[in-house]
């Protein structure tokens, strides 16, 4: 398609939007009186507008059935997470029984890693991403010397290539392979917080298994994102956050995959808790810990039902759209960004520069060089909700569910007018 760079083709665009309704499905921050332009949904996406409903059930019920809300409300909390599964397993592309919904992200992690990072001898070591995020740096370093190993010597990063922004599929088999026996553990960010780029999941997972590490992926830019095959790419486990393009509110609740191969499996090592052990027998309180079947096996209290229920209002709207609807959107959308960010470019001094490679989800990381601070501080001052990295990068992330194509175009003049007012 050939873009322009105009208020008519941008509500051309719009009104040719498939998901174009869904913009009034969420609650929009105003600035001077007018709704944002809100690219920062990889890192809070906006509320739903049905979110308050399924929050106000739950309310109601805790109101009216007190403790009895566990078994006889509409959607009784005692099994309350159960209803995530299924519609989180066709996002990630799992089996029902490999996805579960408990606590918080990088608690997670910690937890996956009792069972999946098992150092013996000469295998301890870990492979991530050079600065990863921070959360998982710290994760892993707290992880490795748990186990007594210095992290200078079990944690290995793989670089980036001098000169360039993003890393190479074949330099992180590389380093899989030259690390080989000593490799217990890859864990990498599925998509880079940073420079939004999109690793290649299966290639890498498969290289960890060919050297007999086992492989896990951070997934909270991911998910919601871009099109994920967990299952089929033979992932051993993953987790991620909901706030982010799943739009279920600050700090909510964290989804989890762990392959079926590791299921039903008393002897696995990993921390236990009562909501873990089977529902048939849980309320007989008997002291010996039964797997659940699925992944809820790895669940220790039961369910927060009043952060899970704006999760499952969100993905309500996902089981009606479809990752491929999104994801098509999604395309198009950010492509329209990029044409106009190069076209702002040509009439101001200033040099955009993109750093997200062609493997990318819904976020453009770029480079302005020539400005500072003062350009983002005046996108924000104008309505422009965005994300500033250190020197002198902002993230862009127009999430399809909610972000039109005249955003776009008006971001764009917004831009402009700050770079040439200086």
């Amino acid at each position: 398609m050939q873009f322009e760079n105009t208020l008519e083709f941008a509500r051309k665009l719009d009104a040719e939007d498939n998901l174009k309704k869904y913009r009034e499905e969420f609650h929009f921050p105003k600035v001077n009186d007018e709704q944002v332009i809100y690219f920062t949904g990889n890192s809070l996406g906006l509320q739903p507008k049905r979110t308050k409903k399924y929050i106000d059930e739950v309310m109601t019920d805790w109101k009216e059935l007190a403790v009895e809300g566990h078994f006889y409300a509409e959607k009784p909390w005692w099994d309350y997470h159960e209803r995530l599964a299924a519609p989180l397993a066709k996002i990630v592309g799992a089996k029902t029984n490999e996805v579960t919904v408990m606590n918080t992200l990088t608690v997670n992690l910690h937890l996956l890693l009792v069972s999946f990072y098992q150092p013996k001898g000469e295998r301890f070591k870990i492979l991530c991403e050079e600065k990863a995020f921070p959360s998982d740096q710290y994760m892993l370093r707290s992880q490795v010397r748990f186990h007594g190993f210095d992290p200078t010597e079990a944690i290995v990063e793989v670089n980036k290539r001098k000169g360039e922004h993003f890393w190479r599929t074949e330099d992180i088999v590389k380093k899989i392979e030259e690390v080989g026996d000593e490799l217990a553990l890859v864990l990498i960010g599925g998509v880079n917080y940073y420079n939004g780029q999109v690793f290649d999941m299966e290639t890498i997972t498969k290289a960890g298994h060919e050297v007999g590490a086992k492989v896990g992926w951070d997934l909270a830019h991911a998910v919601g994102n871009i099109a994920l095959q967990l299952h089929d790419w033979k992932v051993d486990f993953a987790a991620w956050c909901s706030y982010k393009y799943m739009n279920s509110g600050p700090g909510n609740a964290s989804g989890v995959f762990i392959n079926e191969k590791y299921l039903g499996k008393k002897g696995i090592q990993r921390f236990e808790g009562w909501w873990g052990t089977k529902k048939e027998t849980r309320f007989l309180m008997k002291p010996e810990f039964e797997p659940m079947e699925n992944a809820d096996a790895w669940q220790l209290s039961n369910a927060p039902v009043l952060s899970v229920a704006p999760y499952l209002a969100s993905l309500s709207m996902f089981d009606e759209v479809g990752m491929e609807a999104l994801i098509e959107k999604r395309n198009k959308i950010v492509a329209y960004l990029e044409f106009i960010l190069h076209e702002i470019d040509k009439e101001v001094d200033t040099t955009f520069e993109i750093i997200t490679p062609k493997e990318r989800g819904t976020q453009l990381s770029v480079f302005l060089h020539g400005e500072g601070r003062s350009i983002f501080d005046y996108l924000m001052k104008n309505g422009v909700i965005t994300d500033w990295r250190e020197p002198n990068v902002i993230r862009l992330a127009p999430a399809p569910f909610y972000c039109s194509y005249e955003d776009m175009y008006r971001f764009g003049q917004i831009l402009k007018n700050g770079i040439l007012k200086k």
